[in-house]
């Protein structure tokens, strides 16, 4: 029996132990929270350098500082934010009573769901699986991480850190290949979190729900950008750079391509090259630039771009030192797509690549349309100063989240939801509404002794006919 098949007999009796834990301790006190919050961040904290090495082994080059800013300062930051939040949380919540079930009170009690669990990828492979599991932790719950096997470092290291820092009855990480994460989305959790691609995330939400596990889905898609005529178009490339190239593409809420006014497409193409020239000087090989995570991502990106020239778009490289040979491995430069169609596979796959296909309109109302004729995606990108304009854009477009005159900056808003519709994702986590989706709300009320709704139990009589001749009126 291999190794995999051995972690997947496993899994129900980790389960198991959890749950029978979680049923003999009862709910966390809200000390004990905010203990294990705190124990949390400063085991991520103690492992800042073993972090940054072991991105750098699993994507061949990883920037240090894309590291710290992009998986630890956020991590970092969301934690702090439910340790100051988390008394108001747990609170219950007192509702409204009407007149005829008077004298009563009623309230919602957030209570934890029980065991949860996180199937977490490799392009942010230690944030993607800490952040879900701050976020059970806060609600009261504990968990079993499943974390992707294309990122073998930050797995190992995942095991050591939650091992050091937590019992296996309260967290636990479990490694291997798509044995093991089948077998994992087949338990009967209390909720199930997924972070990956929207066609493994139907698996993982079909599997789920043999045993109607609630989900969580956090997937991706093709997320645009939308440049307004007369913007700035040095501002929009420098936001649209940093969002596209940032850990080398490999983000689910990077632009996917840019709609650009006609009038304005070939300035923007010269301005997005001195934009990347000016975040990049030494090009690829710079050691601020993320190379893609393995020879197999880079030659489905290789794949689409063979596949656009051949149906007649053009390829342009951009940026500075874009020779090959100076080039780590497995490492792209940043690339145009111009007159991508929707016969290529660009404009049909989730690119998760330094490569931005730039698409021509004639007017605002022709992007709108464009971005509504394809799935729903996880964010959308709009740069211009006119309000009209960007109020059009938001009422009459649907996706995950919006960031304006920039790009990513809404997934660093702790206070803010994060999450897909549609085919991008189902629910969202951080901020309240991640607390929320991990804690069953259980409405509670409490009658008095006597009430008026004994009224309106038979024998029916004088005072029912009034109470609800009033009530119906």
């Amino acid at each position: 029996m291999t190794t995999a098949s051995l972690m997947a007999e496993r899994l129900p009796a980790t389960l198991a132990a959890q749950r029978a834990a979680f049923l003999r301790d009862g709910p966390p006190t809200l000390a004990q929270r905010k203990a294990d919050l705190a124990k949390l961040r400063a085991a991520v904290l103690a492992r800042k350098a073993d972090i940054d090495r072991a991105l750098c082994a699993d994507f061949g080059h990883r920037s240090s500082h894309e590291t710290a800013i992009m998986e630890v300062l956020p991590l970092i930051q969301g934690i702090d934010y439910q340790i100051r939040h988390l008394r108001k949380w747990i609170r219950p919540e007192r509702r409204h009573v009407p007149m005829h079930f008077q004298p009563a009170r009623a309230w919602v009690s957030y209570q934890p769901l029980g065991v949860v669990g996180i199937m977490a990828p490799w392009n942010f492979p230690i944030s993607l699986a800490l952040m879900p599991l701050a976020t059970a932790l806060a609600a009261g719950n504990r968990a079993i991480i499943k974390p992707s096997e294309f990122a073998p470092a930050a797995s190992a290291l995942l095991v050591e850190l939650i091992g050091e820092t937590f019992s296996p009855e309260q967290v636990a990480v479990v490694t291997g290949d798509v044995t093991v994460g089948q077998a994992f989305s087949a338990l009967p959790f209390d909720h199930l979190i997924f972070t990956g691609s929207t066609p493994v995330g139907r698996a993982v939400m079909k599997a789920a729900s043999e045993n109607l596990v609630p989900v969580t889905l956090e997937l991706g898609g093709k997320s645009p950008v939308i440049v307004d005529k007369g913007h700035s178009l040095q501002h929009a490339a420098a936001g649209i750079a940093f969002g596209k190239l940032s850990n080398g593409g490999q983000t689910c809420i990077a632009p996917d391509y840019a709609l650009v006014h006609e009038d304005d497409m070939r300035s923007f193409l010269d301005v997005f090259d001195q934009a990347v020239r000016s975040m990049y000087p030494e090009g690829p090989s710079s050691d601020q630039y993320t190379s893609i995570v393995n020879q197999r991502q880079y030659e489905r990106l290789t794949a689409l771009l063979t596949d656009a020239q051949t149906k007649g778009a053009t390829v342009r490289e951009v940026g500075a030192n874009p020779d090959a040979a100076r080039r780590r491995a497995h490492t792209m430069a940043p690339t145009l797509v111009i007159g991508a169609t929707d016969q290529m596979r660009i404009m049909k796959e989730e690119i998760f690549g330094p490569v931005l296909p730039v698409i021509p309109y004639r007017d605002l109302d022709e992007a709108i349309s464009y971005v509504n004729a394809r799935p729903r995606p996880l964010a959308l990108y709009y740069f211009g100063t006119n309000g009209d304009h960007q109020r059009k854009v938001l009422t009459r477009t649907t996706s995950g989240n919006v960031t304006v005159n920039n790009t990513l900056m809404h997934y660093a808003q702790e206070d803010l939801p994060f999450g897909g519709v549609g085919p991008s994702g189902i629910g969202a986590y951080h901020g309240i509404e991640g607390f929320k989706a991990l804690s069953h709300a259980k409405g509670i009320v409490e009658q008095g002794a006597w009430n008026m709704s004994g009224m309106l139990r038979p024998p029916f009589g004088s005072a029912a006919n009034m109470i609800l001749k009033f009530m119906l009126r």
